[in-house]
């Protein structure tokens, strides 16, 4: 009678963003009229997207069916998976669902954007289960580098789905209490259709250190570097890191300066909340630096990824208003680079090298990812039927299917998934039936989505070749020319030294207009064709470039 009830109608499972690359993790859960979204999170820009400040996803496929839309529902408070709701927000106003430190981050990103008294935010704790239309979503305690985190258990009328969120298995955490492994036990037991669990650290072997091992290297290293000052550069959510670096700097007698408006932001919410505990006296104002001497201060700051506009590039480059690298400073990487940010950050720690600093990038830092013994033993516990590794590129997601595959789970029933497949599944199966509208949304300055493949490209062209115009001045019926043509470039020769080309590119001109009057044509769009064709020919058998060309015609009464 149920199966009749419901037409055997699948689950939906749709990833918006997420898979084969780092960040911009979304996910959408459609069961009948009901859709449940996971996270909504921003990926940073590439090198070849010049100009962008942050990448967010396509939620046409969620404007779409936004009668649909119950609720959003957050695993934690990191960029790659809260990042994009105040854009998306703006336009698809639905609840938000989040355990505090999670909501408390979510909450200065809608103040920053006006927003805040429009959105619905709904706080919830490790073991709370709510309903949402056809689904019932239960939050489960796992450990992260960020304190708060917690996996899904997303049951609807076909079976549960076990969602990871990004998680390593901590016994010993900083703060709060281990992974709640025997609830993961548990659902295993009363069954569960499907497993979705983080891959970002599948291809490493073993287990993934407790992140307080990382409190007792800083400390060793504030022991060695006794007499310098210390920065420590680390990623502003990683609130449990920040309190091993407070209370190091605490038990050593220095004062501790926090730099970086993501990095105050973090700490403010995180303290006001009692994720952090500063011990009384330790923090200090940046402007009172120059009351304690080096050797009894901390800076701990933003900027671990070589990102230009952090504090920490600020300070290596001297662009920063109140601090300066000096000979003999300590600057500790407490990261790792995230995948297509090492050359940004080489460069980082050799401007720092250069400025004189001692610079420590190695040990500080322990991953807040599973690896794979510990991604067996959620499998172990969670007893899935079909597993849908997430959350990595294609080879974190491969070497994942991998590990399910050893531990005896059916070639057939592993999906690994690219965004917009829809993976429709239910307890007689799984299938990939449907494929949505997805990719990336380009946010440029207050622009967003106004920036899109074509003007990249043109700004990648710009970079490469420069441009070049030729402006001139016809006179209005006839076509003749009364001044011109002039030829201006921005990035493609030295024009004082290039005057043999620049001659030979004005000729080129000349009789590209000879033609046009020749053959009486007065359409401007043929002409400007007709020259810009003309100008890049030249230029590509004399240099072998392409710059991009634009051609200017002012039209006057004679």
């Amino acid at each position: 009678m149920a199966r009749k009830r419901n037409g055997g109608r699948p689950l939906k499972i749709i990833p918006l963003g997420g898979l084969g690359q780092i960040g911009m993790n979304i996910t959408a859960f459609e069961y009948g009229n009901s859709i449940v979204v996971v996270d909504c999170g921003l990926a940073f820009p590439e090198d070849d997207m010049l100009g962008i400040d942050m990448v967010i996803p396509d939620i046409t496929y969620l404007l779409d069916n936004a009668d649909k839309v119950e609720a959003f529902v957050i695993t934690h408070g990191h960029e790659d998976h809260i990042g994009s709701l105040p854009y998306v927000l703006k336009q698809l106003n639905v609840p938000i669902y989040g355990t505090r430190l999670t909501l408390a981050l979510i909450e200065g990103k809608l103040k920053e954007h006006g927003i805040i008294d429009m959105v619905d935010r709904r706080v919830v704790k490790a073991g709370d289960v709510i309903s949402l239309g056809s689904f019932k979503v239960e939050f489960i305690r796992t450990n992260h580098s960020i304190a708060d985190a917690c996996a899904l258990a997303i049951t609807s009328p076909v079976g549960t789905i076990v969602h990871t969120g990004d998680f390593k298995v901590d016994y010993t955490p900083v703060y709060g209490d281990p992974i709640d492994l025997q609830r993961m036990g548990e659902l295993g037991r009363k069954g569960v259709l499907a497993l979705m669990c983080d891959s970002t650290n599948a291809e490493r072997p073993g287990f993934t250190n407790s992140e307080k091992t990382v409190g007792k290297t800083i400390d060793a290293l504030f022991t060695e570097h006794e007499d310098s000052r210390i920065i420590v550069s680390t990623f502003a959510s990683n609130v449990d890191r920040v309190q091993q670096i407070i209370d190091a700097a605490y038990r050593h007698g220095r004062k501790v300066v926090v730099e970086g408006r993501s990095m105050v932001n973090v700490i403010q919410a995180a303290t006001e909340l009692g994720y952090i505990n500063v011990h009384e006296n330790t923090l200090i104002d940046i402007e009172d630096l120059k009351n304690y001497p080096d050797r009894k201060t901390v800076i701990i700051t933003t900027g671990s990824q070589g990102e230009t506009m952090a504090a920490l590039n600020r300070i290596a480059t001297s662009n920063h208003k109140l601090l300066q690298i000096k000979p003999g400073d300590t600057v500790i990487f407490s990261s790792n680079p995230i995948p297509g940010n090492e050359k940004a950050v080489a460069k980082l720690i050799n401007e720092l090298s250069m400025k004189g600093a001692d610079v420590v990038f190695q040990d500080a830092h322990v991953s807040g990812h599973a690896c794979q013994e510990e991604i067996k033993l959620i499998y172990t516990l969670v007893k899935p039927r079909f597993a849908i590794p997430v959350h990595g590129e294609y080879k974190h997601l491969k070497a994942q299917a991998g590990i399910a595959r050893e531990l005896g789970i059916p070639k057939d029933n592993i999906f690994i998934l690219t965004t917009g497949q829809v993976l429709s599944i239910n307890k007689q199966g799984a299938r990939i039936t449907d494929e949505v509208q997805t990719g990336a949304v380009f946010v440029d300055g207050l622009g967003v989505g106004d920036v899109g493949n074509v003007v990249i490209r043109d700004r990648q062209s710009l970079a490469e070749d420069g441009f070049i115009m030729a402006v001139m001045t016809l006179e209005k019926g006839t076509n003749r020319v009364l001044a011109g043509p002039d030829i201006v470039t921005r990035g493609f020769i030295y024009v004082k030294e290039s005057d043999e080309i620049m001659d030979e590119a004005r000729e080129v001109l000349n009789k590209a207009l000879d033609k046009i009057h020749d053959k009486n044509i007065t359409d401007w769009g043929k002409m400007k064709s007709i020259m810009r064709d003309a100008l890049s020919s030249y230029v590509w058998k004399k240099m072998k470039r392409r710059p991009m060309i634009l051609t200017v015609i002012q039209e006057v009464e004679y």
